[in-house]
């Protein structure tokens, strides 16, 4: 529908059912995991910087977090860069690593600093570089079928220790911060870390609010394809044992869950698909995903 359609009175009830969750959330942290087509959509890249840019100017301090797989694919495709995978996690040589730098906390970061800045807010880049904010360990997995052999996947990192000195300094000063997921140690290496661990922690360490995930679905799904619109811990833990979750949403549920027992009051699973998915979720009553109480 075309905004100059909406009758002014439903215009008007639109923004009165805003108000409790304005007044709610005034002040407050909202860590958002920025991902999916919400990335590659250049309408849909639009509307979430909008969203970010007015849930900061009504008073809530949001920190952006993103990923940025499919770009980290093309850009490594476009040096001749073949990647391999083990159990679903890409090798990260120093070449990769330099591509995954390049592409995260310049190209996908970049843009969306701009974005926001374009719209009227004050968005600031960071890495986990900047003010010490990830320090991290490199990342060894266990072997699916033998858990005593442990495989190195290269500059893929953990996180060690998350120090949000910077985030605060950022949010009590009007910025927007926008974190790509790179970590660092000690010796100065860079690790890649996955975007969703990272922002379920941050979320967890800056006692955020809320945690909104942006997903290419319309959140958690039953068995039956049909939408599970609110979670409690120990629901989500029957639906890992069942099956019910696995794939890509394992990684994700497990941040939020972690988040949720780590003293985030709610994590939202939201489908970016949507215009706006942002402002629905946080400011009415609808909705547009899953919420995952921590009790």
């Amino acid at each position: 529908m075309d905004r100059a359609q909406i009758p002014p009175e439903l215009k008007a009830e639109i923004l009165s059912e805003a108000l409790p969750y304005i007044r709610r959330f005034h002040g407050k942290t909202i860590v958002v995991k920025y991902g999916g087509n919400a990335m590659i959509d250049q309408r849909l890249k639009e509307s979430f910087a909008h969203d970010v840019v007015l849930l900061k100017l009504v008073g809530m301090n949001p920190v952006v977090v993103h990923g940025g797989g499919p770009q980290i694919d093309e850009a490594l495709e476009r040096v001749g860069k073949k990647s391999t995978f083990v159990q679903g996690m890409r090798v990260t040589d120093a070449e990769t690593m330099e591509v995954v730098e390049w592409v995260l906390a310049g190209e996908v970061q970049g843009e969306l600093v701009t974005l926001i800045n374009r719209f009227g807010g004050q968005a600031v880049g960071l890495t986990g570089k900047d003010g010490g904010l990830i320090r991290a360990r490199k990342l060894r997995i266990p072997d699916r079928d033998d858990p005593t052999k442990l495989h190195d996947i290269g500059q893929v990192g953990e996180i060690d220790t998350i120090n949000p000195a910077v985030v605060k300094a950022l949010e009590e000063d009007a910025f927007i911060p926008v974190i790509s997921p790179i970590g660092f140690d000690d010796e100065g290496a860079t690790y890649n870390i996955n975007a969703d661990v990272v922002a379920g922690k941050i979320a967890e360490v800056l006692r955020a609010e809320k945690l909104v995930m942006l997903t290419n679905t319309p959140g958690v799904l039953d068995k039956n394809g049909k939408l599970l619109t609110g979670l409690t811990a120990r629901q989500i833990d029957e639906l890992f044992a069942d099956g019910t979750i696995s794939g890509g949403m394992l990684p994700k549920i497990a941040s939020a869950l972690e988040a949720a027992k780590g003293g985030v009051n709610a994590v939202h699973i939201i489908d970016g698909r949507v215009d706006h998915c942002l402002l629905l979720e946080i400011l009415t009553d609808a909705g547009v995903g899953t919420m995952i109480r921590s009790h």
